[in-house]
């Protein structure tokens, strides 16, 4: 801990910063982390129970989707399903929303690691120009520099050292978290398309078409024969 301190005094003040950035990125890192643990964990089960209700109950299927909106493919699954007998084409749009927003939620924290990756480098960089220029100005060239000035010469390169090594240190972890998260997101988003082409499917071979045809029936009943007579 002595050692973390004395790296940020020997960094200067743009290592207050730097350590504000480091602090957010390792926060947004975990939180993400620990949503994604969440979301992977049972959710192929999930779709799998919905799925199969699907194929011969939509109120079962519901149930399930219910059951389960604490995760996202719960809310995702659940959206389409709790409309009253929509059309094909009213189902994917409640699936598509619901999706949609689904997105917005997992691509939190993105920005923040993206303003890292951008942030952290020039911070260094400024902190090397701080650093520098407390360099010469302790330089005395030409003037017999005592010990002293040597040593506060030396100082000012170890300050430009540490804040750069600081600032490439958090944009490297902020970047390589980056990529983790929108590789996750992107496998999220191929799996939502395919869940919900199955349910969609489902539903319009099972559910709807089956409607139209027994409503086709109800509509043109066969018609009675006319018994002629004489009065």
């Amino acid at each position: 801990m002595s050692t973390l301190f004395d790296l940020l005094s020997d960094g200067g003040p743009v290592m207050i910063p730097m350590a504000g950035l480091s602090v957010a990125t390792v926060a947004c890192a975990l939180e993400r982390a620990w949503f994604w643990f969440q979301l992977s964990r049972g959710e192929d089960r999930i779709a799998h129970d919905v799925l199969d209700a699907a194929r011969y109950s939509l109120d079962d299927a519901r149930t399930i989707a219910e059951r389960n909106q604490s995760l996202p493919i719960g809310r995702f699954l659940l959206a389409p399903l709790k409309l009253k007998r929509p059309t094909p084409e009213t189902f994917r749009l409640a699936m598509e929303a619901a999706g949609d927003q689904e997105f917005v939620h997992m691509r939190k924290g993105d920005k923040l690691l993206e303003t890292v990756v951008a942030l952290a480098p020039l911070l260094g960089l400024l902190g090397t120009v701080t650093g520098l220029i407390t360099t010469f100005a302790n330089l005395n060239i030409g003037g017999g520099g005592t010990g002293a000035d040597t040593s506060k010469a030396a100082a000012g390169i170890g300050e430009a050292l540490i804040v750069t090594a600081a600032g490439m240190v958090v944009a490297i972890i902020a970047l390589a978290a980056f990529r983790v998260f929108v590789t996750l997101q992107t496998k999220q988003i191929d799996y939502f398309s395919k869940i919900g082409s199955e349910l969609e499917v489902i539903y319009r071979h099972v559910w709807y078409e089956a409607d139209e045809v027994n409503g086709d029936r109800s509509t043109h009943p066969t018609p009675e024969p006319v018994i002629s007579g004489h009065s």
